[in-house]
């Protein structure tokens, strides 16, 4: 049972929110948000949370709702909001993680900003951290000293992408070398679903500010159906650099299974005459509206509201597989 459960979600990821309840079997806890002329903003529950186990939903990528940065000020707020009035337990879910990519110093006096998010959604008295296919794992648990929770959707993606056909010419690949423990996790998914070997290759990639340089593609996938697995495409750059490399190469078919679309305007290009064959994204992040003509064409869109509910549900009932 999950009386003693309330799931809120602040109106630029309410739809989403509302999916995970229906998911969970919940009503979506009432809140109220108000807007004030100098851009000032508050919002807080109109039910009582004390004693309670509360799920705070709100994705943190920019789009016409607001900025990641404006979402992270709501989130922050309403969790200290949620504490004062007693709340039990405040969890943060956050299906896309803003600066989540920024967790190391590459140039002198670098940022660190991955660890001054986490610092600052702990200020707040948050308990606990979801989120989905963050970019870089191990700086993600370093940076939080409160509980965290990463689910991954790779299991959902394997079913979408019928991995069970043809599965003796599928190889799974890493658009660059920084994401082939990403790729392998998918390619033991597969091979746990399928009870069939699948191979596994990775593309070299080197960034020097917005240039793309690198050209060694490593893994054999002459005549092989190719997945390029990553954790976010915005502009497509690397999963175009990836694709052409895979063709070059003697690819038969390269498609992508992406957890998180910022689609940038460049991302146009993905779907044109060098672009992949097909790409699959999920929901955490709402779909730009200029990408909506290519839905169910060459992009698919994944629901991955059932993955956090089913998340919530294991933490309310103590399953080991969520600690």
């Amino acid at each position: 049972m999950l009386d003693s459960v309330s799931l809120f979600a602040p109106a630029a990821t309410r739809e989403f929110g509302a999916r995970v309840a229906v998911a969970l079997g919940v009503r979506l806890s009432a809140s109220e948000e108000r807007e004030f002329g100098d851009g000032e903003h508050k919002m807080r529950p109109l039910e009582s949370v004390r004693q309670k186990s509360v799920y705070v939903i709100q994705s943190m990528h920019g789009d016409a709702a607001g900025s990641p940065n404006d979402k992270l000020c709501r989130l922050l707020f309403f969790i200290g909001a949620l504490k004062d009035a007693g709340a039990r337990c405040v969890t943060a879910c956050v299906p896309y993680l803003a600066y989540a990519r920024e967790d190391r110093c590459t140039e002198a006096r670098d940022p660190v900003t991955t660890r001054y998010i986490a610092q600052l959604i702990e200020s707040v008295g948050t308990d606990r951290v979801i989120t989905l296919d963050v970019h870089n794992l191990a700086a993600f648990e370093n940076a939080f000293r409160c509980e965290t929770v990463h689910v991954r959707a790779a299991d959902y993606f394997v079913q979408r992408l019928a991995v069970t056909a043809a599965v003796g010419d599928l190889v799974v690949a890493s658009p660059d070398i920084g994401g082939i423990k990403r790729a392998r996790h998918f390619q033991e998914c597969v091979q746990a679903a399928t009870g069939h070997a699948v191979g596994v290759g990775f593309m070299d990639k080197k960034r020097s500010g917005d240039v793309l340089s690198g050209e060694i593609f490593v893994g054999d996938v002459t005549a092989k159906r190719v997945i390029l697995v990553d954790d976010l495409v915005s502009s497509g750059s690397t999963l175009l650099r990836a694709a052409a490399a895979c063709r070059k190469a003697g690819a038969m078919r390269v498609e992508g299974a992406v957890t998180h679309a910022t689609f940038a305007a460049q991302a146009a290009r993905l779907f044109g005459p060098e672009g992949l064959d097909s790409l699959t994204v999920t929901d955490s992040v709402a779909l730009a509206a200029d990408f909506a003509g290519n839905l169910n064409r060459s992009l698919h869109v994944l629901a991955i509201a059932p993955l956090f509910a089913e998340t919530i549900r294991r933490l309310e009932h103590s399953d080991p597989a969520t600690s």
